[in-house]
């Protein structure tokens, strides 16, 4: 590595990250020259860099910025630094590394005759899932199918995958704003929520970044629960010529009648995911449980279907996909009971997605709740109701164990449920003794006073529940 020549910085990498080195790693193999700037002054990646490369760190020096070629900027960087609203000012391209895997691979497919599609996701919650579980289809459908984006593996690293059918690519939107030209085969925009409002002003900003996955992509997964969102996205579709033939809706209200192309219905005392009124599977064949999950799996069946997936395929994968690590991941049956680890719930808005998901499936009064940990000054009243509705018992745990109750206490009815216990393995030990159908680990509080992260405590309850398997 050296210090960069302001005259001859070549092609500039802004954020020495995970998509930061693999831009570089692929700018070099290009045969460009690469100049590296963070603000960090010794990036913690910085000794994986190749000879070869120079380097501008502790700052983001506008000189260097202004003598580039391209700029390619990484998603944790905000572009409103002076210096990048300058390089953009003085007509300098500034790109994701998105943008660079989305041109190669329209270069490769190119020159070998061959299409891969693009399945571009995003969104506030689910991503990761929805990004996951299509790719889990794509391989049961016999597809060579590349998985990454935000969802880890940088989109770049990709392109090392030889015969690539199909890249399914979870996008921020700290990452579409830095894309000029998607071009997915299908793209849709899970949910909207206020997110990331620090960088992108408000929700308008913040909608107006997600909606560019829309950009000249053949197809959309469009869903109808958001009466609002669905307004938007239609009529951004409508204004880039899209006809209504390649709109796919998706619906997560359970009714008697489907109403879009994928959605919920209730049948002979269960819920059917449906396609145009076909029944194709209940919900209970599914290791995944929880309404939004549901929704989940039809957004995955949507997009599947839009690049060509066959249906026995997608079905087989959805009935073995188990989701994703601490995220409302189910473990296993315990005596009739279904144990699920949502470890990843530190704070009330998670814990209240996965009761009320998990409560439209099992019903009232139906889970054991283990709550507790650090809690972070949280307004515990805010859960009361959909704890009173759906909880047999309550099982607390941890530091602020007290300040819960007190929350849940403002519902009456609630106060003979609460049981103070203290430990995760007296809440499992409890819980098994319940007449709760699911018993669910969501603690709305961060794990540090008794686990060394929300991971950790993840993988000490299902070590728990599997040894309560083995009694």
């Amino acid at each position: 590595m050296t210090q960069a020549n302001f005259l001859d910085v070549g092609h500039v990498v802004i954020g020495l990250g995970g998509s930061g080195l693999s831009a570089v790693n692929f700018l070099l193999s290009c045969g460009h020259r690469v100049t590296v700037v963070d603000e960090q002054p010794a990036p913690s990646l910085a000794p994986k860099l190749p000879q070869g490369v120079q380097t501008s760190f502790g700052g983001i020096d506008e000189q260097v910025l202004l003598s580039a070629q391209k700029i390619i900027i990484s998603p944790g960087v905000d572009p409103r630094h002076a210096a990048i609203v300058a390089a953009k000012a003085a007509g300098i391209s500034v790109v994701s590394d998105v943008q660079l895997f989305v041109d190669a691979l329209r270069e490769r497919d190119a020159a070998t005759g061959k299409t891969t599609s693009i399945v571009a996701i995003t969104g506030s919650n689910a991503k990761s899932t929805v990004t996951t579980l299509v790719g889990e289809m794509a391989k049961k459908a016999g597809k060579i199918v590349g998985v990454g984006g935000n969802i880890g593996t940088p989109a770049l690293e990709l392109l090392a995958i030889e015969g690539m059918d199909l890249a399914v690519l979870e996008l921020s939107s700290f990452q579409l704003e830095h894309i000029s030209h998607l071009g997915a085969a299908v793209a849709t925009i899970l949910n909207i929520s206020p997110d990331h409002l620090d960088r992108h002003g408000d929700m308008k900003g913040y909608l107006a970044q997600k909606l560019r996955i829309f950009d000249d992509a053949w197809a959309a997964v469009v869903c109808t629960d958001d009466a609002d969102l669905q307004s938007v996205c239609q009529s951004v579709l409508s204004d880039q010529g899209m006809p209504d033939a390649k709109v796919i809706t998706t619906c997560g209200t359970i009714d008697t009648d489907c109403r879009a192309d994928f959605c919920l219905v209730t049948s002979l005392d269960k819920i059917w995911l449906c396609h145009q009124g076909e029944h194709l599977l209940s919900a209970d064949e599914l290791f995944i449980k929880g309404k939004h999950n549901l929704l989940n799996a039809l957004s995955a069946l949507a997009l599947g279907q839009a690049v060509g997936l066959d249906m026995p395929s997608m079905l087989d994968a959805l009935k073995a996909f188990k989701g994703l690590p601490h995220r409302c991941e189910y473990v296993k049956d315990v005596a009739n009971r279904a144990y699920f680890n949502d470890s990843k719930g530190t704070n009330i808005g998670s814990t209240l997605a996965a009761i009320d998901g998990l409560g439209a499936v099992y019903g009232k009064r139906s889970l054991a709740l283990i709550l507790g940990g650090l809690g972070k000054g949280q307004d515990f009243s805010e859960l009361a109701e959909a704890v009173d509705t759906y909880a047999d018992g309550v099982y607390l745990i941890g530091a602020d164990a007290a300040a819960i109750e007190q929350g849940l206490a403002t519902k009456p009815s609630l106060v003979l449920r609460l049981h103070h216990v203290g430990t995760m393995q007296a809440a499992i030990d409890a819980a098994s003794q319940s007449t709760a159908k699911a018993v669910l680990l969501s603690p709305a509080c961060a794990s540090f006073d008794q686990f060394a992260s929300y991971g950790d405590r993840g993988d000490k309850f299902v070590a728990m529940v599997n040894q309560l398997a083995e009694i």
